[in-house]
């Protein structure tokens, strides 16, 4: 069985559970994620007995083919109504998707019985099997080489912009296997790095700078996430108490990772450290989040995070103390949560790099 009818059949057990005939999937990442389509335009019905039915429209008629060889393919538009009309009885949608309009339409287009379906797909995509870990494992990858690369090749030094930096390093991203970055990359330099959120600017890097690097690699859909911070010439010994702070904060966070813990207590873990040192207004969001598919998905490790994790969860754990108008620094890693302990993807090294 493919993974993509492993995922199905998994689907059908929440479809039995929620007394549903068959779920109408719109969501074009949880049809890639139940079918390994890739395009544009789809949707999939599942049904709760087996019975699937994939659609596309005609410009995916030979890509189709390939990558959903194992459905009933139609090659029809829209999608949604197409396949709401061959349903019968309890019918599912994603009601966080499907617009208000788009719901009139399925209603004129189908006989079954329409439910909020919300979430189901979402429910499963939480836990990654092997093979999401895998795409996961070679876009950290991809971004570790990347990095590297841009250091060794002296993609840091004094006059450059961050502009420039963020160019290079979704280059070499490019150069090491990704198909593109994950997001936009956060390439912040000295104050700058006090921005959780900066945008890369043509603001020039200068000896004694914080450089705060947080980007991504995007390969086979799977997004990684990593934050490092360097310091271009000797660090100043504020730049070095920081970066310690940060770093025995991240450690906690990440050593309190593990199958049935609270998701709100893997934040306090991380942000106790840094309450205790007197930065704790400093630390201005969530300690993490879920990763896949999406770089921001279930779940959120933050002090409102709702949930337990799970061995197979992937996440970020990624505290930072930001100095408002003279630095910040933020460490970021995406793990893998095991029974055994959590594993790390992300490979770079986490001990203040002097450039």
């Amino acid at each position: 069985m493919s993974s993509y009818a492993a995922r199905r059949t998994a689907l059908r057990q929440e479809l039995q559970a929620a007394n549903l005939d068959a779920l109408l999937v719109t969501n074009l990442l949880n049809v890639r994620y139940l079918t390994g389509f890739t395009g544009s335009n789809a949707a999939v019905l599942v049904g709760a007995n087996g019975d699937d039915v994939f659609c596309t429209d005609g410009r995916y008629l030979t890509q189709s083919a390939k990558q959903v060889p194992d459905l009933e393919r139609l090659i029809d538009r829209p999608c949604d109504t197409t396949l709401a009309a061959r349903a019968k009885g309890r019918l599912g949608f994603e009601s966080h998707h499907v617009t208000v309009d788009g719901l009139d339409e399925l209603h004129a287009s189908t006989k079954a019985e329409l439910h909020k379906a919300g979430g189901l797909v979402e429910k499963l995509r939480l836990v990654k099997d092997e093979v999401e870990i895998e795409a996961l494992r070679m876009a950290c990858a991809a971004a570790d080489r990347a990095l590297a690369a841009l250091i060794g090749h002296g993609g840091l030094r004094a006059g450059r912009t961050e502009r420039e930096v963020a160019r290079e390093l979704e280059s070499r991203m490019l150069d090491h296997g990704a198909e593109g970055p994950s997001f936009s990359s956060i390439v912040a330099f000295g104050p700058n790095s006090a921005i959780p959120h900066h945008s890369p600017t043509d603001r020039t890097l200068h000896a004694g700078d914080l450089i705060k690097l947080d980007f991504g690699a995007l390969v086979d859909g799977y997004h990684s996430d990593m934050t490092r911070t360097l310091v271009l010439g000797k660090p100043a010994d504020w730049q070095r108490d920081l970066y310690d702070l940060v770093a025995r904060s991240q450690a906690a966070g990440r050593n309190a990772l593990a199958p049935g813990v609270r998701v709100s207590d893997v934040d306090h873990a991380s942000r106790e450290v840094i309450e205790k040192a007197g930065h704790g207004e400093e630390f201005l969001h969530g300690l993490g989040h879920g990763v896949g598919l999406e770089i921001h998905e279930a779940p959120a490790l933050s002090k409102v995070g709702a949930g337990t994790l799970s061995a197979g969860m992937a996440v970020t754990v990624e505290p930072g103390v930001y100095l408002s108008g003279r630095g910040g620094v933020r460490i970021e890693d995406t793990l893998v949560v095991r029974a055994s302990g959590p594993e790390l993807l992300t490979l770079t090294t986490k001990e203040l790099v002097v450039v």
